[in-house]
C-alpha cells in the first residue's frame, strides 16, 4: 500500500510494457545457461570485445559465437531467440517485407547465412531480453541451474488475471512482479564492466549510463502524471523534477544506481493499458450471436479508447456453439485472447498482432494476418487457419494447422498428433492485410516445425496432412477486395489432389447427366443424395456453423466497428 501511495504521489507513473512479455517471451522455461550468472559472464565478454561487433551492437555471428561456444545452445536456438528480439522491435512492414524477400532469394543455406551475418541488434537490449525469459521458469524460487522444461497441460492463466501460473507472458501484474524482484539485477547486468566487483555485483558508488537507462526503456515507460501521452524511460529520466530524485548528473551524464533503482520502484505502478485493466475498464462487446438452446453468453471486451497502438487487446472468453465473425477497426493491430470456445466457428478477418488460444475444444478459428505470433495453448481438436509471423504451440492434442508462415512453427513439450497443411483459403482483403503487417507469401515453413524441448526431439508428436485428406476453406461471407485466390497459391502435390477430385466430379456429373433417368428418377436420386450430404453435415460438424450463420439484418456484409 505505501508503495501504491509513493507512485500515486509521484511527478512521473512508469509501468512495465506487456508487449516484450506477451510477444518477445517463449512460453516455456528457457535454458539454464540463459541465467542471470551467464548473462552476466556474456555482459562483461560483450563489452571487452566491442571492437569484435559485440558493443554497442551485437551481430549475429558474435551472438551465434557466444550461444553456440559459451552458453551451449543449439544453433537453431540460438538463432530463434536472435529472430525473436528482432521481429519484436521490427514492427514497420517495409523492413519486414524486405528481409522476406532477402531470405527467400537465397537458394544456400551458406546464401542464408550471409544475409544473417549482415544483422545486429542493440547489445543492452538483447542482454535483458535473454533476461526476462526467465519468468516463465518453473518458479522464482528455485535455482536457475538445472531447471526443467514443463510438464504436459501446465496450467494457463485465468481471464481474471490473478491467478499466478505458469503461462505468464498475458499477466501484467506478474510483469511487474517479476521488474520488481530483479530490477537491481537488470540493471548490474547494464553496467560496465569495472563497475563491478570481484563477485560481480555492483558497489554503492556505481553509475549507471544513459545508455543504459535508454536500453531500459525497452520494458518501462510511463507518463508525466494526469497527463495521457506515454514516453518511453530515459525521456522521463531526464525530466528535470525527476533528476534529483534518481541521481542523474549532467556533468557525467550518468545515474547514481542506488537513487536509480530506487526512483524507479517508487514510481512503478500496474501496466494502466494492460489485461488487468482490459478486463476491469474495457468496453464490453456483443459480437457472439446467442444460440437457441444454449445458456452460455460470450464474454468479450476491448481496451478503451486513447489506449497506445501497442497496448490494444481483445479478450474473449466463453464463445459456446456460436459462430463469430468479425473485420473491425476495434481487431487492427491487437493482442486477441480467446479462452475456453468450444464447438464453435471464430472469423477475426482483419490484420492482428498477436493471437493466444487457449483451452479451447473442437472449434475452428480463422484468423486475419498476424504480425507477431499465435500461441495455442492447452487445446483439443481445434483447427486454426492462418498467415502468421509465428506459431508456437504447448499442450495440444489432436489439432491441425493450416499454415503460411516465414519462420519455423515451434512445438514446445506436451503435445500430441498435431498435423500442419499448407494455407488453403483467402478473402477479399487478405492480400491488403498482409502487406498491412510486412507478411509475404515466401518463405514459407509451414511444414518444417522446429521441436524446442531439452529431449533429443520425437517427431511422431506432429505430421504433414496427406495430399488426399486436403480440401480448400471457403470463407462464407461476403467483404469487398481484390484478393481472389490462396496466396502464393498450394504446393503441387495439394494442387494435384484436387486437381483429381474436380476431374472426378466432372466425371460423375457427367454420368448423371448421360444416364437418362426419369423426373422421378430424378427426384428421387435429389432426395437420396441431400439426405447423404445432410448426414455428413451432421458427422462432421458443419450443421452446426450452417445453422449459426444467421445473417445480420441490416444484410450479410462484414461491417467495421
Amino acid at each position: 500500500m505505501e508503495a501504491a501511495a509513493a507512485a500515486a504521489a509521484a511527478p512521473v507513473r512508469l509501468w512495465v510494457r506487456t508487449e516484450p512479455f506477451l510477444v518477445g517471451v517463449l512460453p516455456a522455461p528457457p535454458p539454464a545457461r540463459l541465467g542471470p550468472h551467464y548473462l552476466r559472464k556474456m555482459a562483461v565478454y560483450t563489452r571487452l570485445r566491442a571492437a569484435e561487433g559485440c558493443f554497442p551492437r551485437l551481430s549475429w555471428p558474435r551472438w551465434r559465437h557466444i550461444a553456440c561456444g559459451k552458453l551451449q545452445l543449439g544453433r537453431d536456438l540460438a538463432w530463434l531467440y536472435f529472430e525473436l528480439f528482432q521481429s519484436l522491435l521490427r514492427r514497420d512492414p517495409p523492413r519486414r517485407l524486405e528481409w522476406a524477400e532477402t531470405e527467400a532469394g537465397c537458394v544456400s543455406a551458406d546464401d542464408l547465412e550471409r544475409e544473417r551475418s549482415k544483422l545486429s541488434v542493440d547489445t543492452l537490449q538483447f542482454l535483458l531480453f535473454l533476461y526476462i525469459q526467465q519468468v516463465n521458469k518453473v518458479s522464482l524460487r528455485r535455482s536457475l541451474v538445472g531447471e526443467e522444461w514443463p510438464s504436459p497441460r501446465t496450467k494457463s492463466p485465468s481471464l481474471s488475471g490473478k491467478s499466478a501460473s505458469d503461462n505468464k507472458n498475458w499477466n501484467d501484474q506478474e510483469h511487474l512482479a517479476f521488474v520488481q524482484s530483479h530490477l537491481l539485477d537488470m540493471l548490474e547486468l547494464l553496467l560496465e564492466p569495472e563497475q563491478l566487483t570481484a563477485s560481480s555485483h555492483s558497489t554503492h558508488s556505481s553509475l549507471v549510463s544513459y545508455e543504459a537507462v535508454c536500453a531500459l526503456s525497452f520494458l518501462i515507460e510511463g507518463t508525466v502524471s494526469k497527463s495521457r501521452t506515454v514516453r518511453p524511460l530515459h525521456e522521463l529520466a531526464l525530466w528535470q523534477p525527476c533528476q534529483e530524485p534518481n541521481g542523474y548528473s549532467k556533468l557525467s551524464r550518468a545515474f547514481s544506481l542506488a537513487k536509480l533503482e530506487s526512483w524507479l520502484r517508487s514510481c512503478l505502478i500496474t501496466n494502466p493499458f494492460g489485461m488487468s485493466a482490459c478486463l476491469r475498464a474495457g468496453k464490453k462487446l456483443a459480437w457472439a450471436q446467442q444460440v437457441e438452446g444454449t445458456t452460455r453468453r460470450a464474454k468479450i471486451a476491448c481496451s478503451t479508447r486513447g489506449v497506445p497502438e501497442e497496448s490494444s487487446m481483445v479478450i474473449m472468453s466463453q464463445v459456446y456453439k456460436q459462430t463469430l465473425a468479425k473485420s473491425s477497426d476495434t481487431l487492427v493491430g491487437a493482442h486477441v485472447r480467446i479462452h475456453r470456445c468450444n464447438e464453435s466457428f471464430v472469423y477475426l478477418l482483419s490484420p492482428l498482432r498477436s493471437v493466444t488460444i487457449e483451452k479451447c475444444r473442437s472449434s475452428t478459428f480463422v484468423l486475419g494476418p498476424v504480425q507477431a505470433s499465435v500461441h495455442v495453448h492447452s487445446c483439443d481438436t481445434v483447427r486454426v487457419i492462418v498467415i502468421c509471423h509465428r506459431l508456437i504451440l504447448s499442450s495440444t492434442t489432436g489439432c491441425t494447422f493450416h499454415l503460411l508462415t516465414p519462420t519455423q512453427p515451434l512445438i514446445l513439450p506436451g503435445n500430441q498428433t498435431v498435423s500442419f497443411a499448407p494455407f488453403h483459403t483467402h478473402y477479399p482483403t487478405l492480400e491488403d492485410h498482409m502487406a498491412q503487417v510486412g507478411l509475404a507469401t515466401l518463405p514459407n515453413h509451414w511444414d518444417d516445425p522446429m521441436l524446442v524441448c531439452r529431449e533429443s526431439g520425437d517427431r511422431s508428436v506432429f505430421s504433414l496432412m496427406p495430399p488426399s485428406d486436403f480440401y480448400t476453406f471457403v470463407i462464407p461471407f461476403e467483404m469487398e477486395g481484390d484478393t481472389t485466390e490462396t496466396p502464393g497459391g498450394l504446393p503441387p502435390a495439394y494442387q494435384k489432389a484436387l486437381s483429381q477430385r474436380e476431374r472426378k466430379v466432372q466425371i460423375w456429373q457427367k454420368t448423371v447427366k448421360e444416364a437418362g433417368l426419369t423426373k422421378d428418377q430424378r427426384k428421387q436420386f435429389q432426395m437420396l443424395v441431400e439426405n447423404k450430404f445432410y448426414e455428413w453435415l451432421v458427422q462432421t460438424g458443419n450443421r452446426l456453423q450452417l445453422d449459426s450463420l444467421v445473417p445480420p439484418a441490416v444484410g450479410s456484409k462484414q461491417a467495421a466497428g
